[in-house]
C-alpha cells in the first residue's frame, strides 16, 4: 500500500479543519464559549471515528506507507494517535477554565491545542526524517505559544522563551543528525534506509552512527530525558497550570513514537549500538530525575523531575527493541493519563492560570477537598509503582523486557530508583492528609469537566492496574 491515502492523514486533517473552524467562527460570530466547546468536541469525535477506520483498514489491507512512502499507516502510528486523542480530550477539559478566562483569545488556545495534537500525531506516522522534522515543528511551536498564552504572567513569558530557545536548539541537533544519516545512507526515508543498511555495507558507518546519536539527542530534549531535560522544570513551573499536563504528555507521546520508528525501522541493523546508548541514557534519566525530584519544594518541579525519571523507564523498555514495544506503549499511554490527571489536580488547587505550586498549598487538602486529594494520592501512588495500579504494571513490563534483553544492571538501577522515588511521591500524600492546613486556605472545588478528568484518570489508573490484560493484549498486537 504505497498510494495516496487520505485516510492515513485524516486525523491530522480533521484537527486542522477544527482549528480553522474555531478561529473563523470566533472572527465572524464571536460566540459564547460553549459554541467553541461544541466545535472542539465534534472535531475530537470525528477524529475518533477515523482512527477506528484506520484500525479497520490495517486489519483488512495490512500495514503500509502512503504519499510516496513518507507516512506510515501501521499499528504504532494508530496507537500513538489513539493515546494523543485521549490526552487532547483530557487536556482540553483541564484547560477549559483557563481558556474561558482568556476571553477573545480562547479560540487561539483551542486551535493551538488541536494543531499541536495534529503535529505530534504526524510524528508517530512519519516514515521520513524530513517529515518527522516538519511534524516536530508543528507540534512544538504550538506548545511554545501555549506556554506563554497568559500574557499577564511574567513566569509564563519566561517559560515560553526558555521552551522556545531550547526547543529550537534541539530541533537544530535533530536536523543535523538527519543530514548525517542522509550522508551515510543516501536517503531520509526510514524504510529505504533500513533496507539499504541490511543489504550492503555502509560506506561511512561512523558518520551514520554520529547522525543516529544526534537524532536520539534531539528527541531526548522533547521527551525530557536527562541530561537534555533542563527546560522542563522551569517550563512546568512557569506555564499556566491548565495546559502543562497536555504539553508534557503530548510531547512525550509524539517524541517516543517517532523515536521507535527511527530506531527500530530505520536503524535496525545497529540495534546493539543504539540499545547500549539508550541504556546509558535511561540509567542517567532514572537516577538523576529521582535524586532531583526528592529535593523539590514545588509540586510542579517535582512532577517535572519525576517526568525525567519516567522517560528513563520508558527508554529502559526500548532497549529490548521490537520485543519491548508493547510494554513501552502501555507505560507511555498510562503515564500520560496519570500526568494529565495530576496536573488537573494541581490546576484545581493552584488555579488554572497560575504559575508555581508550593507543597504548602496542599497542607490539609484531604479535608479541604477530599475528591482532589484522593485522586492526587491515587496518581502519586501509581507513579511510584505500587501494585494494583498501572504504574506497577508498566514498570514490570519495561523491566521484564530489559531483563530479557540482557540489561540486568539497568533493571537493578531502575528498581533502586523506584524505591527512592517512594519518598517524594508519598511525601505529597503525607502533606495532604497528615499536615494541618492554615485556616485561611480555601476549599478548592473542581468544576464539572475537571471532576470528570480527575475521576477518569484515577479510574483508568486503577482499572488497568487491576485488569491489565485487555489493554496489554491490544498493545501487544499494536506493537507487533
Amino acid at each position: 500500500m504505497t498510494d495516496v491515502s487520505y485516510l492515513a492523514i485524516a486525523p491530522e486533517l480533521l484537527l486542522l479543519v477544527g482549528a480553522v473552524a474555531v478561529l473563523m467562527v470566533d472572527v465572524f460570530a464571536r460566540p459564547k464559549p460553549r459554541i467553541h466547546g461544541w466545535i472542539t468536541a465534534v472535531t475530537f469525535l470525528a477524529v475518533a471515528v477515523v482512527i477506528g477506520a484506520q484500525w479497520h483498514r490495517i486489519g483488512v489491507d495490512g500495514v503500509g506507507t502512503s504519499f510516496g512512502g513518507t507516512l506510515f499507516l501501521h499499528n504504532l502510528s494508530v496507537t500513538a494517535r489513539s493515546i494523543l486523542l485521549v490526552v487532547a480530550v483530557l487536556g482540553t477539559a483541564t484547560a477549559w477554565d483557563m481558556l474561558v478566562g482568556l476571553g477573545r483569545r480562547m479560540a487561539e488556545g483551542l486551535s493551538l491545542v488541536m494543531v499541536s495534537t495534529a503535529g505530534f500525531m504526524l510524528m508517530g506516522a512519519s516514515a521520513d526524517l524530513v517529515m518527522v522534522f516538519v511534524a516536530l515543528e508543528i507540534g512544538s511551536i504550538a506548545l511554545y505559544v501555549l506556554a506563554g498564552i497568559v500574557r499577564t504572567s511574567r513566569a509564563g513569558d519566561e517559560a515560553a522563551m526558555k521552551y522556545f530557545l531550547l526547543g529550537a536548539f534541539a530541533s537544530a541537533i535533530f536536523i543535523y543528525g538527519g543530514a548525517l544519516s542522509y550522508a551515510g545512507t543516501g536517503t531520509t526515508n526510514l524504510v529505504e534506509a533500513g533496507a539499504a543498511m541490511a543489504t550492503y555495507h555502509v560506506a561511512r558507518p561512523a558518520v551514520l552512527l554520529i547522525g543516529m546519536a544526534l537524532l536520539v539527542v534531539g528527541m531526548g530534549f522533547k521527551v525530557t530525558a536527562a541530561p537534555f531535560h533542563s527546560w522542563a522544570p522551569d517550563v512546568y513551573q512557569g506555564a499556566p497550570a491548565g495546559v502543562v499536563g497536555f504539553m508534557a504528555a503530548a510531547a512525550k507521546v509524539g517524541g517516543f513514537a517517532a523515536l521507535i520508528n527511527i530506531l527500530i525501522i530505520g536503524f535496525d541493523r545497529y540495534t546493539e549500538a543504539w540499545a547500549d546508548g539508550l541504556a546509558v541514557l535511561a540509567a542517567v534519566s532514572v537516577g538523576y530525575g529521582t535524586l532531583l525530584a526528592i529535593q523539590q519544594s514545588d509540586v510542579r518541579r517535582m512532577l517535572a523531575y519525576s517526568g525525567v525519571a519516567h522517560a528513563g523507564f520508558i527508554l529502559t523498555g526500548m532497549t529490548a527493541g521490537l520485543a519491548g514495544t508493547a510494554g513501552v506503549l502501555f507505560y507511555l499511554g498510562t503515564y500520560s493519563v496519570m500526568l494529565v490527571g495530576a496536573f488537573a489536580a494541581v490546576t484545581v488547587v493552584s488555579g488554572p492560570a497560575s504559575s508555581g505550586s508550593s507543597f504548602d498549598e496542599y497542607r490539609g487538602l484531604g479535608r479541604r477537598s477530599p475528591l482532589v486529594a484522593a485522586v492526587l494520592a491515587t496518581l502519586m501512588i501509581a507513579m511510584s509503582g505500587m501494585p494494583l495500579t498501572t504504574g506497577f504494571i508498566g514498570k514490570f513490563q519495561v523491566f521484564s523486557s530489559a531483563w530479557d534483553g540482557g540489561y540486568r544492571w539497568l533493571v537493578i538501577v531502575g528498581l533502586l530508583s523506584s524505591v527512592a522515588a517512594f519518598f517524594f511521591y508519598l511525601r505529597l500524600v503525607v502533606v495532604m492528609y497528615f499536615r494541618p492546613g492554615d485556616r485561611t486556605q480555601d476549599h478548592p472545588s473542581p468544576s464539572g469537566q475537571m471532576r470528570l478528568v480527575l475521576l477518569f484518570s484515577a479510574a483508568a489508573t486503577v482499572a488497568f492496574g487491576v485488569f491489565p490484560s485487555p489493554l496489554l493484549g491490544w498493545l501487544t498486537r499494536a506493537g507487533g
